[in-house]
């Protein structure tokens, strides 16, 4: 028998829109090398790796390019994965041990709510070349471990970027999260996220940029629960709250693909 893999599309609740993301729950841990080699064939912007244990499960996340310490619609698309294919009761929690510490999945509804770490992020000068990068001058530039946060001054200037991803790519960061208030559609905030550097030119919907736009937003805005949506292409939304240090991040999912790594690949 070969390994199931399983291709979710996170932050959505309709096919071929969110993020997609593929799951492996794997019966051992497996070398890094190889994981590497399984998200450069499936080519989506994430991959997770499961191997359960007593009080959960470990969890890794690589991207066609390398390994990420934190991921928002792989996660969302793990615990989906455990709950349907019955890994977990439906009223279980899913525990996930990470790089990034402890994270949380537990169902609402037909939403499933993750328990991450607020990444905050504190302003900064703006790299050179960023504004040239964008093709836009930044309202406001910060950063944290992770990335540069760059305000824009408005949802239809962040839709009509069209940025140079070879200049973005040279940035000492994982990525660039844009974003603005949001305009017509009722979100309260829309974002786009680009990571050439990590592999992935523009991320549909990511999770993880939303732990610092919660903190950022809710300075500026005067709240702590959001709806957000992230406007790439495939678009996605995402529920967003602010509880001290933790960010709630929600959202839906949608199975799409299952398939099995033939007995030589998955050795």
């Amino acid at each position: 028998m070969g390994l199931r893999i399983t291709q979710v599309d996170a932050f959505t609740d309709v096919p071929f829109a969110g993020n997609p993301a593929a799951v492996c729950l794997l019966p051992a841990p497996r070398d890094e090398r190889w994981m590497q080699n399984v998200a450069r064939e499936m080519n989506l912007s994430e991959t997770a790796f499961l191997v359960r244990r007593a009080d959960g499960f470990d969890l890794r996340w690589f991207t066609p390019a390398v390994e990420v310490a934190l991921c928002g619609h792989a996660t969302l698309a793990s615990a989906h994965v455990l709950w349907e294919e019955q890994h977990l009761a439906g009223a279980q929690q899913a525990r996930f041990h990470t790089k990034s510490g402890l994270l949380t999945a537990d169902r609402a509804g037909e939403w499933i709510e993750l328990d991450f770490p607020a990444k905050r992020e504190e302003a900064t000068d703006a790299p050179a070349g960023l504004a040239e990068a964008l093709g836009t001058k930044p309202v406001y530039v910060g950063r944290n471990q992770f990335d540069y946060l760059v305000e824009v001054d408005s949802e239809e200037t962040l839709r009509g970027l069209k940025p140079d991803h070879a200049a973005l790519a040279a940035l000492p960061v994982r990525g660039v999260i844009v974003t603005s208030r949001g305009g017509a559609g009722g979100y309260d905030f829309v974002s786009r996220f680009f990571a050439p550097g990590a592999g992935i030119a523009e991320d549909p919907v990511t999770g993880s940029a939303h732990c610092a736009l919660g903190p950022f937003w809710q300075a500026r805005l005067g709240k702590n629960t959001f709806t957000a949506y992230q406007a790439s292409a495939r678009g996605g939304v995402v529920r967003v709250g602010v509880v001290g240090d933790r960010v709630k991040l929600g959202g839906k999912a949608v199975t799409v693909l299952r398939g099995e790594l033939v007995e030589t690949a998955s050795r």
